[in-house]
């Protein structure tokens, strides 16, 4: 990297409020820093530790931030697209109001991080720590969730349309009055969540566990519904169920349907999802060296 460049890259981590020295003395070693000149969009390597920075409405599209430390940071209205979060732990962070669509959060610790009203439309998010995130009025749509643990997130009124939910945990989640149509929610377990007056028109719940969720006004009009375990479930309030989905599913005597439905008892038939798929190790921070 040239002299020039260097100046730049140091001059943009300044101006981002991530002091290199900061980040030095927290972590013992030099920060990662990385500045590639492109048409298109710029690549800032943030690496290091910087706990509860200050970067809120600033400009980090396509940023990488690998094996990186941001705990508790600010970033109310930053712009994250296509920003990779690999590795990197913001437990605690305040993505309110973020743009972090096209993100790849892989591998990363988000728990307890507020995501309320961000964008993350097709955000690539894998193997990634949302425990107790709040996504309440967030845009998930087209989004992908592979094996990631979102036990007691806030989902209230998120768009969770056309999402390909595979192998997550979404236990004990608060998800009323969201909207996951068109979605596909296999393999995963929504057990003891809160799914009142959600839609789920057109999704796909197969091999999905709803057991001991609440879905008063759900519709699932139009949902597939194979080796869906209902047991001890309460659907005699949704609308849009018909015999033809609920004799794919499976139940007990104590799952609740609408008058006239039948389902067939778990006995027998496959309910336990399939093991997720691991999520990708995180690539071990680098050093980069710099030209003066």
């Amino acid at each position: 990297m040239s002299s020039s460049l260097t100046r730049v890259a140091l001059a943009l981590i300044a101006g981002l409020g991530v002091g290199v020295g900061t980040a030095a003395a927290n972590t013992g070693e030099p920060a990662q820093v990385q500045f590639q000149d492109r048409d298109v969009a710029r690549m800032v390597s943030l690496g290091g530790s910087c706990h509860r920075c200050e970067l809120s409405g600033r400009d980090l599209s396509g940023a990488s931030f690998t094996a990186a430390a941001f705990i508790g940071a600010t970033l109310v209205g930053a712009n994250l697209r296509g920003a990779e979060l690999v590795g990197a732990n913001f437990a605690g962070a305040d993505f309110t109001r973020a743009d972090l669509s096209g993100a790849e959060m892989v591998g990363a610790n988000f728990t307890g991080a507020n995501f309320s009203g961000a964008n993350l439309s097709g955000a690539e998010i894998v193997g990634a720590n949302l425990i107790r995130v709040d996504m309440g009025n967030a845009n998930l749509s087209g989004a992908e969730l592979s094996g990631a643990n979102l036990n007691g997130a806030v989902l209230t009124r998120a768009n969770m349309r056309d999402t390909e939910i595979f192998g997550a945990t979404l236990a004990n989640v608060s998800a009323r009055g969201s909207d996951f149509s068109g979605a596909e929610v296999s393999a995963s377990n929504l057990s003891n969540g809160d799914f009142r007056s959600v839609r789920f028109r057109d999704a796909s719940l197969d091999s999905a566990r709803l057991t001991g969720g609440q879905f008063d006004g759900a519709d699932f009009s139009g949902a597939s519904m194979n080796r869906t375990d209902v047991r001890g479930v309460d659907l005699s309030t949704v609308r849009g169920l018909t015999q033809e989905q609920v004799g794919r599913a499976c139940g007990d005597a104590n799952t609740r349907l609408p008058r006239g439905l039948t389902v067939r008892s778990c006995r027998g038939v496959m309910t336990a999802p399939p093991a997720p798929p691991r999520p990708p190790a995180p690539p071990r921070p680098r050093s980069y060296a710099t030209n003066n």
